[in-house]
């Protein structure tokens, strides 16, 4: 007997004896389960598709935060647009980090004003903190 009989409980209905407690008629092999659809194995929820999408619709709203967020301050030009792309495509698929999604959404439009103004005002595309 081996000690992983001994600690692990095999669940036969309602009884949650180890397995070393039943009796030999309750030893006998269980069939192998079928994972797959081919009986291959599978990751459990992680081969999920609607998980798969769900775990990149989170990266895609971090993303988005991060990409509008350095925007305001470095090559607003391409981080705007692309922070509210990524932010409307996490929105779109059911990201679970809804509010990071929103705020990247917002800080993409911000940073687009910010390039609005500095081409009405200055007439330049470039800006800096000193004179």
């Amino acid at each position: 007997m081996q000690l992983a009989e001994l600690v692990r409980p095999r669940h036969r209905g309602g009884d949650r004896r180890p397995a070393a407690a039943l009796g030999t008629e309750d030893r006998a092999e269980a069939p192998a389960p079928t994972n797959g659809p081919k009986n291959g194995p599978t990751n459990g929820p992680a081969d999920d598709p609607a998980v798969e999408r769900r775990k990149d619709a989170d990266g895609m709203a971090v993303a988005a935060f991060v990409l509008g967020l350095v925007g305001l301050l470095v090559m607003n030009i391409v981080l705007g647009p692309a922070a509210v792309v990524l932010a409307a495509l996490a929105l779109r698929r059911g990201t679970a980090r809804r509010g990071r999604a929103l705020l990247g959404l917002a800080l993409g439009i911000a940073d687009l004003v910010v390039l609005a103004v500095l081409v009405t005002v200055d007439g330049t595309v470039v800006w800096g903190f000193g004179g």
